[in-house]
């Protein structure tokens, strides 16, 4: 449930996306760590408010998988030990590209829904931008 007994549990986009954000959740941009309730597993913000970078390189054409929003998943679900592989063969710049998950405050149910879990999107390695980040993480020994 996207918001069980009305709370929000994301940072997500609420309104008509681009033109209108409610920002019912108490965001309408990126909210601090701990402003909405950890996962099952205590992880804060696995969902929404910023993409995270993750170690993986994204894959190449796969056929037949798709995304939430229409569009094809060209990673699939495999995972890539290759930079080079990374490349979209159409990008005459080949910049290589990491896997992105977790979605953002600008994911909306009428836009996008890639702040699923299992939603992932290649992104090349020089974006910058402010709704992507990385999780940093201490283990204990």
């Amino acid at each position: 449930e996207f918001t069980p007994g009305g709370n929000h549990m994301a940072n997500t986009w609420q309104g008509e996306f681009p033109h209108q954000n409610l920002g019912t959740d108490g965001f309408t941009r990126t909210s601090p760590v701990t402003a909405f309730p950890p996962n099952g597993y205590g992880v804060y913000d696995m969902i929404g408010n910023v993409w995270e970078w993750t170690s993986d390189w994204y894959a190449g054409q796969s056929v037949g998988a798709h995304t939430c929003c229409g569009g094809a998943d060209r990673g699939g679900h495999r995972h890539v030990d290759d930079r080079e592989q990374s490349i979209d063969p159409r990008d005459p710049a080949r910049v290589p590209r990491k896997v992105m998950k977790g979605g953002s405050h600008l994911c909306a149910p009428d836009y996008c829904q890639r702040y699923r879990p299992a939603a992932r999107m290649a992104q090349p390695i020089d974006t910058s931008t402010c709704h992507l980040g990385f999780r940093c993480i201490v283990r204990d020994r």
